[in-house]
């Protein structure tokens, strides 16, 4: 089957003439208003499994772009290998039944000669085209059989919800009042569900594009995105900080490869233990995969090195651009899931289990204070644990100190038998816009990697020890940092907030805008001044209306707009909008000196790292990336 996905404003077709193998048909043709037409050639082979990959190419698609309405085009000219009449009328009419469950769909009639017009949009994804191939389908479907046995194991296990509540006490989750806990029953209902893909377009994936920070990237597979100056600069900005984060709390940086043999025995071994899909790529009579975390570079390095008892807790440290996993095509969207990711990952080595739940008490209070500090409050996310039966019995009131840090409850997974190579892990979860959630920072108690990897210690008494390891993304990807503070802008302006980044984290923290043509000298003056005390401002030196470059500041999400007129320059002064004390109603303006507004800007960002705007400073001369 080929494919031709044109998103469009409108197509207008009508039947002219009719061939010998022509469906019924009445009517004069129709129009349909903002649709992805999916021109379409069924050829031989195509069968159901065929027209399921179909639905799920065009769903993909229909996602990514905002269309809710399809329209099945046969269009016989994009293949010279057709299937029969009757059975492109059959796989046409099975592809428009089933996308009709998820979509409105309109189907142009087969064997028809018909006139047509379509306005397209002219986007970057507005025009794809796909191949789908019955062979290449089933070879696919053979590849996804090759899951791990911890995907398989964790299909099969029985998994007992609870709540930890505020005072320590473990109720089944049946049992629990979630009067005032709304966002922890939405995240209850996804977990427990267990059902990732995504029906809708989130909010912040339309954020993403408006603001130019990010979009998909067609040329690459699903799942990989392409990151504009902004985006880059929010992006390296978040790497940065983490990073300095975790060296603070003593970690040793390290770099190891993104791909490793997969026939290697100890990795093999591991990569069954581990719920992610991989990508495979062959090479040098060999195959290899690319990395999904930094585990296995960093538990090499442990293998290779000395250690000794006073060389304890060890902390690695690597910040992986990019960490790889073969998610499914449905759970694919945005920032949230992608098959690419840049995952902050330190692995920490410690003698024994008392040190291990030391360390991990301690891993807990570094990510709420690194994700506090990023934008994300304990309100904007919620807490799971996940255990097994036998070292929640063992450990249960180190478990239930874990509540005394956020004083919130906690929803419990447990488990009967260990399936992974943890037996505690704790993860924060972001809620976001259509109730789905997605975990940020993490620390997981690792029993198994020591003794796979070989690692060892030596103890007070010169002799070799096996110590445990823990896993900590003090974040989570950087990636879905970013989602999250889309997602939660989005939500504040639901509220009736104006939607904004931390000041740190916006691309222009200030935009300068002279009145008119007369003050433009001073303007750049006034921003340059700024640029030498490390604000990144840019000047609006376009030819439009104040009016307009004051809402386009706003649309933008601008911290900081100074306007500079007579009165100012008269006054020694600036006219400042403050975003963050303003509500759609009323904007807040003060009268603020270029040290008093670089001031404030210094102690709003007081820690975090800084690097200069990442476009030219004057607006006219800078290309739009949509």
């Amino acid at each position: 089957m080929k494919l031709l996905l044109i998103h469009a404003d409108y197509i207008e077709y009508e039947p002219k003439k009719k061939t010998k193998i022509a469906e019924p048909f009445e009517g004069r043709g129709e129009r349909v208003e903002e649709c992805l037409v999916v021109f379409t050639a069924v050829e031989k082979g195509d069968n159901g499994v065929v027209v399921e990959k179909a639905i799920e190419e065009i769903r993909e698609v229909a996602n990514k772009v905002g269309a809710h309405r399809i329209v099945v085009y046969p269009y016989a000219h994009l293949s010279s290998d057709l299937a029969d009449a009757e059975t492109g009328v059959k796989i046409l009419k099975l592809l428009a039944e089933k996308l009709s469950k998820d979509f409105e769909v309109h189907r142009a009639p087969f064997g028809w000669y018909k006139s047509f017009k379509i306005s397209c949009k002219g986007h970057p994804l507005s025009e794809l085209s796909r191949e789908i191939r019955a062979k290449e389908v089933k070879a696919e479907a053979e590849e996804e059989k090759e899951v791990t046995e911890a995907l398989k194991a964790e299909e099969k296990v029985k998994s007992y919800w609870f709540i930890l509540t505020p005072d320590k006490k473990l109720v089944e989750i049946e049992r629990f009042d979630f009067t005032g806990y709304e966002n922890l029953r939405k995240f209850a209902n996804y977990e427990i569900a267990k059902r990732r893909a995504v029906d809708k377009i989130p909010p912040h994936v339309e954020l993403m594009r408006r603001l130019q920070i990010a979009d998909y990237e067609p040329a690459s597979d699903s799942g990989h995105l392409r990151y504009y100056p902004k985006g880059r600069l929010i992006k390296s900005l978040l790497e940065e900080f983490v990073t300095l984060k975790c060296i603070e709390y003593g970690a040793m940086e390290v770099e190891t490869p993104i791909m490793f043999d997969r026939e290697h025995p100890t990795l093999r071994r591991y990569l069954e233990r581990f719920p992610a899909r991989q990508y495979i790529l062959k090479g040098d009579k060999r195959e290899f995969f690319l990395r999904f975390a930094a585990c296995f570079g960093q538990f090499l390095i442990a293998h290779d090195s000395v250690i000794t008892y006073k060389n304890l807790p060890v902390r690695m440290y690597e910040l992986t651009r990019y960490s790889f996993r073969k998610e499914q095509r449905g759970e694919l969207v945005g920032l949230r899931r992608l098959r690419a990711f840049t995952m902050p990952d330190m692995h920490t080595i410690v003698k024994d289990m008392e040190q291990a739940k030391e360390e991990f008490f301690r891993q807990y209070k570094l990510a709420v204070d690194v994700l506090k500090e990023i934008g994300l409050n304990p309100e904007d996310y919620e807490v799971a644990i996940r255990v097994t039966r036998d070292f929640y019995e063992e450990n249960k009131d180190f478990i239930h100190s874990l509540v005394d840090i956020l004083k919130k409850p906690i929803l419990v997974e447990m488990w009967d038998q260990r399936f992974f190579y943890f037996v505690l892990k704790f993860e924060f979860n972001f809620v976001d816009a259509l109730d789905k959630a997605s975990a940020l920072s993490t620390v997981q108690i690792d029993v198994e990697n020591a003794e796979r990897y070989d690692i060892s210690y030596v103890d007070e008494k010169g002799e070799k020890k096996r110590p445990l390891i823990l896993h900590c993304s003090a974040s989570g990807a950087i990636e879905r940092c970013m989602y999250a503070l889309l997602e939660k802008a989005h939500m504040q302006a639901e509220k009736g907030s104006l939607p904004m980044l931390p000041v740190w984290l916006s691309p222009t923290q200030v935009r300068v805008i002279p009145v008119s043509e007369k003050y433009l000298e001073k303007a750049i003056e006034i921003a340059e001044e700024l640029r030498k005390r490390k604000v990144r401002v840019d000047v609006d030196d376009r030819d439009e209306t104040l009016a307009k470059k004051i809402r386009e500041a706003g649309r933008e999400w601008i911290p900081y707009v100074a306007v500079v007129g007579e009165e100012e320059v008269r006054g020694g002064f600036l006219t400042v909008t403050i975003r963050a004390e303003s509500t759609l109603k009323e904007q807040k303006r003060v009268k603020m000196t270029i040290e008093e507004l670089s001031e404030r800007i210094k102690k709003e960002c007081e820690g975090k790292p800084f690097k200069p705007l990442p476009l030219p400073m004057l607006l006219s001369q800078r290309p739009s990336f949509r």
